[in-house]
């Protein structure tokens, strides 16, 4: 290291701020809240179903969907509301709401100094497609019919605007699309807003709803989806299985309140995790494949553990990304293993997509939050569907305790990738007095 790197190293530390996580929020295809979702999930249940009858002749024809009938939307948001807001943006704002209500914070009662210095940093992948779809239909029939709500709905920076309208936060309000990495990438984001001092508070995540004849059309002509287990749709989403034949899309919303340490304490909020580190990378290599050596997911976690100031030695859980491709849950695997070297005997992996399917933008937020609850709660989730294991990683096929010393700091790595070779790392750990 340079000493001009050592520098600002040392001068990084003496003024950093630690960033904890106080509230989180979930709308899933498992439940309609963090508790529903974590349950199922630890109960190794699966989400997955069969798609409709709008989606015949498609060579998918399985999803993690959210039933409307259970969410039943009108409950949570007026039709104003709903007529403003994307599919997406709706369920952001459920999660955001929930991870509020969870931290026992409501905006409202805060001074606007308070509310200032509490920002959003809510992303979102790719928009619904069946909405530009509706619209092209309505231009058919008249320009009028065109409804003026179009391209609000469509930006993906809405559900920030959104969030922080509904709240009153006037802090950083920043949106970020990175496709599959933009819910861990928004979290990171955010986490180093407070780090830098332009935040106190930060409501972080993503929101995700393209569940649609279109979307699924594309995918398959990517051939990035599963299409050998329609008639079985529980089963076909099976990271690190050998028979694994691609990815199953999800939808849903998922947000943690990101808070500075020592505002929490004031507060005496309840201190569900902590956020040590968070790394970035771009493969370099092509728009929708990781290279074979797996550099840009090797480098974003080695950027994530080196961020945390923490020895690899010192994780003993890896949360994948891995989303039941067979050649991207292969190469993460090998990164995996290049990252932890002799230690990887003692590292655990699970991916959950088993459980709920592949969120796209809403992934990584999602699963970081699977991550919190996993250090709080000192229980692993698991990947389910794994009849024969094909990686040479310790995956985790049922709920366990995570550590049989219940005192001790877990720590763990959260993967996610996206198209076009962007990925993003971040390292949780439970919460230590320091």
């Amino acid at each position: 290291m340079s000493l001009l790197s050592q520098i600002r190293k040392a001068s990084t530390q003496a003024a950093r701020r630690r960033v904890v996580i106080t509230g989180s929020g979930a709308v899933t295809p498992l439940g309609n809240n963090v508790s529903e979702s974590w349950q199922r999930l630890l109960a190794g249940e699966s989400a997955i179903t069969n798609l409709g009858a709008e989606f015949k002749g498609l060579p998918c024809q399985v999803a993690a969907q959210i039933p409307k009938e259970r969410l039943q939307i009108d409950k949570h948001l007026s039709k104003t509301d709903i007529k403003l807001m994307s599919p997406a943006t709706q369920l952001a704002i459920i999660a955001a709401d929930e991870a509020l209500a969870a931290a026992k914070l409501k905006p409202s009662e805060l001074s606007e100094e308070q509310r200032e210095r509490f920002g959003v940093c809510v992303g979102m992948g790719m928009f619904d497609l069946a909405e530009v779809y509706g619209a092209f239909q309505q231009l058919q029939r008249g320009y009028n019919r065109v409804s003026p709500y179009f391209v609000p709905r469509l930006l993906p920076n809405m559900a920030c605007g959104h969030i922080s309208m509904r709240h009153g936060l006037q802090g950083p309000n920043h949106s970020v699309s990175t496709a599959c990495a933009t819910g861990a990438h928004a979290i990171g984001d955010a986490l180093r807003f407070i780090r830098n001092g332009d935040a106190d508070l930060m409501l972080a995540g993503s929101g995700e709803a393209c569940i649609d004849p279109l979307s699924i059309a594309g995918f398959c002509r990517l051939r990035a989806l599963s299409t050998t287990f329609n008639d079985n749709p529980a089963v076909a989403s099976r990271p690190f299985d050998k028979a694994r034949d691609g990815f199953v899309m999800g939808e849903g919303a998922a947000v943690l309140l990101l808070e500075e340490l020592e505002h929490a304490r004031a507060r005496g909020a309840t201190i569900l995790a902590e956020i040590l580190g968070y790394g970035l990378s771009g493969d370099a290599h092509h728009i929708t494949s990781p290279s074979d050596n797996g550099a840009g997911a090797t480098l974003a976690m080695k950027r994530a553990i080196a961020d945390a100031e923490v020895a690899v030695q010192d994780i003993s859980y890896v949360n994948a990304h891995a989303t039941s491709t067979p050649t991207g849950d292969r190469i993460e695997a090998h990164a995996i293993g290049r990252v932890f070297g002799d230690h990887l005997d003692k590292v655990l992996v699970s991916s959950t997509k088993g459980a709920h399917g592949h969120l796209l933008g809403s992934s990584g937020n999602l699963e970081a939050l699977f991550v919190v609850h996993a250090c709080a709660e000192n229980l692993l989730p698991p990947s389910i569907n794994v009849d024969q294991l094909d990686v040479d990683v310790n995956v985790v096929t049922k709920s366990c305790k995570w550590s049989e010393d219940q005192s001790a700091q877990r720590i763990a790595l959260k993967n996610s990738f996206g198209f076009g070779g962007t990925n993003a790392s971040l390292c949780i750990s439970s919460y230590t007095e320091k």
